[in-house]
C-alpha cells in the first residue's frame, strides 16, 4: 500500500512556480500598470462616439477604398488588422514612401495627442487628416462627399447624420472622420500574461503571481529601476503620451529633417480641426485647454510621441522611422545609447545602460509578456 501511494504521488503532475522577485515598492509600481482593459467614456467632442451605428459604418469605411480619391487603397491597406493595425514595412507607403513608421491603431481612445508629432488633439481629427492629405487618400471635401453619396454607405451615413445632399462638403468630411473615430475607439488590445500577474499581485494571490516567469520579473525590475523605462512608459497603456528624444536620428537626408513634435505643433496651430474649433461637438469644449495652453519650444525639435507598449511584440519594426527591426534591437539601442546625439537643451533622462546579454534577454522577455499572441 505504501509503495502504491508513493508511486501515485510520483506520477502526479508537478507545477513549478517562480519566486516573486519584486520588492514592495516595485509591486506598487507594477499595480499602476492596470487594471486592463480600462473603462472609457464616450468622447464628448464626437457626438457619435459609442454609437453602434457609427461604429459599424466606421468599420466598413475603414476597410473600403472609397476613402481614397482614386479607390487605390483603404485605411486597412496601411493599418492591416492582420498585423495589429500596422504593417511590417519600415516606413508607411501611401501614394509615395512616407517618412515615418505606421503606428498601430489600437488603444487610441481618450488620448490627449495623436500621431508621432502630435499634430491632432482628437481621434476624429487624426482620422480626418489622412483622408485629405495629398500623400495619402488625397480626397478634397467635395470629392469625398460625391464618393460617399454614390456609395453603398449613403443610406447608413444618412441614418446617422441626416441627408447628405443638404450637408456642406466639409461637414461630410468631419462626419466621416467621426464615424471612423467611433470605430477606432473600440480597438483595444487583449489582456496578457502580465495582466494576470499584475492582478494576482493586487489581490495578494502570490501562488498565481508566481506563474509569471522569473526572466520577465527580472526584466520588469530593470524596466522600473535602472532602465528608467517607466518614466515615459507608464500607466495602464505603458505610455505618458508625451514627446521625447529617444536618441534616434531625425535627419531624413543631408538637407531634410523630421521636425517631430515641433512640426506637429506647427500643424496643430494652423488646423481648424482642433478641440478649440467649431467642429468640436462638446459645447463646453472640455478638452480644448491642451491646445490653448501648449507652447512650441526649440527642444521639441526631433521629439516624438511615446507609443504604448501594449501589444508591442506584434508591431515590428520600431521607433518613429522603423529603424529598429525587433525588440532585441530596441533594448540594445538604449543599452548602447550615444548620448552625444541627444538634445543639448532636452531632458536628462536617458543614459547608456551597458546591459549584459542576460539583462537584454530579460527585458525582451518582459516586453513580450505585454502581448497576447506570445502566450497563446
Amino acid at each position: 500500500m505504501k509503495f502504491w501511494a508513493l508511486t501515485a504521488l510520483m506520477t502526479l503532475p508537478v507545477t513549478v512556480h517562480s519566486e516573486i522577485l519584486l520588492s514592495e515598492e516595485e509591486i506598487q509600481q507594477t499595480l499602476s500598470f492596470g487594471p486592463w482593459p480600462p473603462t472609457y467614456q464616450p468622447d464628448p467632442s464626437n457626438r457619435v462616439s459609442g454609437d453602434i451605428r457609427a461604429i459599424s459604418l466606421g468599420a466598413a469605411l475603414f476597410n473600403d477604398p472609397v476613402l481614397s480619391v482614386d479607390g487605390a487603397f483603404s485605411c486597412a491597406s496601411c493599418h492591416d488588422p492582420e498585423q495589429a493595425f500596422a504593417t511590417s514595412e519600415t516606413r508607411a507607403l501611401g501614394r509615395i514612401r512616407l517618412d515615418r513608421n505606421t503606428p498601430s491603431l489600437r488603444n487610441l481612445a481618450g488620448l490627449r495627442w495623436y500621431g508621432w508629432g502630435g499634430k491632432s488633439d482628437s481621434l476624429w481629427a487624426a482620422s480626418l487628416h489622412p483622408i485629405i492629405e495629398e500623400q495619402e487618400m488625397a480626397h478634397s471635401s467635395e470629392s469625398l462627399k460625391a464618393a460617399i453619396s454614390e456609395s453603398s454607405y449613403a443610406a447608413d451615413f444618412e441614418s446617422i447624420f441626416g441627408n447628405i445632399r443638404n450637408q456642406d462638403p466639409e461637414l461630410v468630411l468631419v462626419n466621416t472622420a467621426k464615424s471612423l473615430s467611433a470605430y477606432l475607439e473600440t480597438l483595444i488590445t487583449e489582456r496578457t500574461q502580465f495582466d494576470s500577474f499584475r492582478d494576482a499581485l493586487e489581490r495578494g494571490d502570490l501562488l498565481a503571481a508566481a506563474n509569471y516567469p522569473e526572466a520577465a520579473q527580472r526584466g520588469l525590475k530593470l524596466f522600473l529601476g535602472r532602465g528608467k523605462c517607466a518614466l515615459c512608459h507608464n500607466g495602464p497603456a505603458f505610455s505618458n503620451n508625451e514627446f521625447h528624444d529617444a536618441g534616434v536620428p531625425y535627419f531624413l537626408s543631408e538637407t531634410e529633417v523630421d521636425e517631430g513634435r515641433f512640426g506637429g505643433l506647427n500643424f496643430l496651430f494652423s488646423s481648424v480641426y482642433t478641440l478649440d474649433g467649431e467642429w468640436n461637438d462638446d459645447p463646453a469644449k472640455q478638452g480644448a485647454w491642451a491646445v490653448r495652453s501648449v507652447r512650441r519650444r526649440h527642444s521639441d525639435f526631433g521629439t516624438f510621441r511615446t507609443p504604448s507598449l501594449r501589444g508591442v511584440a506584434e508591431t515590428p519594426p520600431y521607433m518613429h522611422d522603423g529603424s529598429l527591426i525587433d525588440l532585441d534591437a530596441v533594448v540594445r539601442h538604449y543599452s548602447e545609447l550615444d548620448t552625444e546625439r541627444l538634445h543639448a537643451d532636452g531632458e536628462a533622462i536617458l543614459a547608456e545602460l551597458s546591459l549584459s546579454e542576460q539583462e537584454i534577454a530579460d527585458l525582451v522577455t518582459f516586453l513580450e509578456t505585454l502581448s497576447d499572441v506570445t502566450w497563446r
